[in-house]
């Protein structure tokens, strides 16, 4: 092979691995600028995250840092958290704008859909965590203790905590893209998935226990939506078959 060809064939890996760092570039510059913008309310933002908590505490009760520079450490941690949350969606763009010039047509009208579903589910998951189980989990956790022993929970301790639900949730509910993922992609359909819906909704159960606290509560309040999520996804993988069929048929 000439030198020729051998320069010509390596030139667009080249210019790809070029793109691939101006876009990674991009993504890690929108989470320091968001960042930057948003570290002044650092201590705001935690007293929000924490309010489920605090509003559930008892009289006289606070939350604590055991560690010298956790005041500082733990908004600023969540601060970042936040700034990667908000730059999904800028992130995801830089994302598909790499490899959606090597889809065909049909893959890009049927990617988008799910790209957009995708993101809104993960944050339909977080909220869903904040709102509804936050303050279930968190009465009970509040209420449960022996009497005597005052709940004073270190701030490090519970950005973790929530933290680890956030993304649980987020996760899960990422559960009918999945599905019909599955299903597009022929590595399954909706027959098979109904005939192991009970295996389905006893590893939802698995799943909860694995990813939650080790109480009943947040269990079941992860793994109820999970099974219905699937349900969610098993209808939408039922309406693409019978659409590939109908095109097969007419074709």
């Amino acid at each position: 092979m000439t030198d020729t060809d051998g320069n010509s064939s390596q030139q667009p890996l080249i210019e790809h691995l070029l793109e691939l760092r101006n876009r990674l570039l991009k993504a890690v510059l929108s989470v320091l600028v968001i960042f930057c913008g948003l570290f002044y309310f650092a201590n705001d933002f935690y007293l929000i995250i924490s309010k489920p908590l605090r509003s559930l505490m008892p009289e006289g009760s606070t939350m604590i840092a055991t560690e010298v520079a956790s005041p500082f450490l733990t908004p600023f941690k969540l601060t970042l958290v936040l700034a990667v949350f908000l730059s999904i969606p800028y992130i995801l763009y830089q994302v598909w704008s790499f490899i959606a010039p090597g889809l065909y047509r049909h893959e890009k009208k049927f990617a988008i859909p799910l790209l957009v579903s995708s993101i809104f589910l993960f944050y339909l998951g977080v909220l869903f965590a904040y709102f509804v189980v936050f303050p279930l989990i968190f009465g009970f956790f509040t209420t449960a203790g022996p009497e005597g022993v005052a709940v004073m929970t270190d701030i490090g301790k519970y950005l973790d905590f929530v933290l680890k639900l956030f993304f649980a949730f987020g996760v899960a509910f990422e559960i009918p893209v999945a599905t019909v993922l599955m299903i597009k992609a022929g590595m399954t359909t909706t027959t098979d998935l109904r005939e192991k819906r009970p295996y389905i909704v006893v590893g939802c159960f698995i799943v909860g226990m694995l990813l939650t606290p080790p109480d009943i509560i947040s269990q079941t309040l992860l793994a109820v939506p999970m099974w219905l999520l699937f349900e969610t996804g098993l209808f939408f993988g039922r309406l693409i078959e019978t659409k590939e069929e109908d095109e097969t048929e007419d074709a």
